[in-house]
């Protein structure tokens, strides 16, 4: 279950830096590959968000997190590189 919130951890990541790009870079200069990525691109996010919050929820104990930690964690995956620090910091053992 580890691993998995290890891949879920980073993919959520790297889904969120692909969305802010999109935001930042395609939208000015292309408003049209703009649309057509964003519900892709903000869909496997979500899915991989959801993942990553339910999936922080079940490992709570085998971790060993306090509610502190548990609220850090999930924090964490408000803020973009938020998540690279939760897997590196806080995920033992996989």
């Amino acid at each position: 279950m580890t691993k998995i919130f290890k891949f879920t951890a980073i993919a959520e990541g790297i889904s969120y830096l692909v969305l802010f790009t999109n935001m930042l870079f395609i939208k000015p200069n292309n408003i049209d590959l703009y649309k057509k990525l964003l519900y892709p691109i903000g869909m496997a996010h979500g899915v991989l968000f959801i993942g990553y919050v339910i999936l922080a929820f079940l490992i709570m104990k085998s971790q060993k997190w306090s509610f502190k930690d548990l609220a850090v964690v999930q924090l964490a995956s408000l803020l973009p590189f938020g998540t690279f620090y939760i897997e590196k910091k806080y995920v033992k053992n996989a």
